[in-house]
């Protein structure tokens, strides 16, 4: 007999389910802005810091956008044909964790190279600043853990490919989520960072030259590179 593992359900997740629903539901619609962060946190009597991580989560989905100084809008994006909530990561074990690698290597090697042939100027700009954030946050666990994320969805916005977005941020937060849930935030060590921070570096810079395999070559070996730090701490 096999029984299913039962997970605690973090407030934040609470939050992002709340809103998913109202979006499909037809209660926030596209172009809607949605209160902010202060406010919102009062009306579903929660932190600040469950909304924000709930908005995060909704970002990366594709479902919102945030427009620096004028507030956060829920996007034209159809929620009822296309739903991976943020809450849906997993304790990873090693089989999941292997099958997620699978996925993120499949899109993001294809998406590095969309990148290097579609990118505009402001782009690079922003895969640069996320390059940035990681050596700022060398040591810092959750800072680096932001950074990383950051960089990836800044590649995945480069291929200007909206389907292609909003599919990598889904997978890309369920891999953070499942790192934080398995405390394996130890990726994003000082040690570590040294060698992420170069990897990083050589994607961007082929990016940058727009040599495609390039670009395809150096994702594939970081990730492989991630899978198997990932697979000595995960049962």
């Amino acid at each position: 007999m096999e029984f299913k593992q039962i997970r605690t359900r973090k407030i934040y997740e609470e939050v992002t389910d709340s809103i998913l629903e109202m979006i499909k539901t037809g209660q926030y619609k596209a172009g809607d802005k949605l209160d902010s962060v202060e406010q919102l946190a009062k009306n579903f009597n929660v932190g600040r810091s469950a909304i924000r991580e709930a908005l995060s989560g909704l970002r990366a989905m594709g479902l919102v956008e945030m427009h620096q100084g004028e507030g956060t809008y829920i996007t034209a994006f159809d929620a009822s044909k296309f739903s991976l909530p943020v809450s849906s990561a997993l304790l990873m074990k090693r089989e999941d964790i292997k099958e997620l690698s699978e996925v993120r290597k499949i899109l993001e090697v294809g998406a590095v190279a969309s990148a290097a042939l579609n990118y505009r100027k402001e782009d690079l700009a922003e895969i640069e600043q996320a390059l940035t954030a990681m050596k700022q946050a060398k040591g810092q666990g959750a800072l680096g853990e932001k950074a990383d994320l950051a960089f990836h969805l800044a590649i995945a916005r480069a291929t200007h490919n909206q389907m292609l977005i909003n599919l990598m941020g889904s997978v890309a937060e369920i891999m953070v989520e499942s790192m934080r849930e398995t405390r394996l935030l130890l990726l994003y060590s000082e040690e570590m960072m040294g060698s992420l921070l170069e990897e990083h570096q050589e994607i961007f810079e082929a990016i940058k030259q727009r040599n495609a395999d390039a670009a395809q070559a150096k994702m594939l070996d970081h990730l492989v590179g991630v899978e198997k730090v990932l697979s000595k701490y995960i049962d």
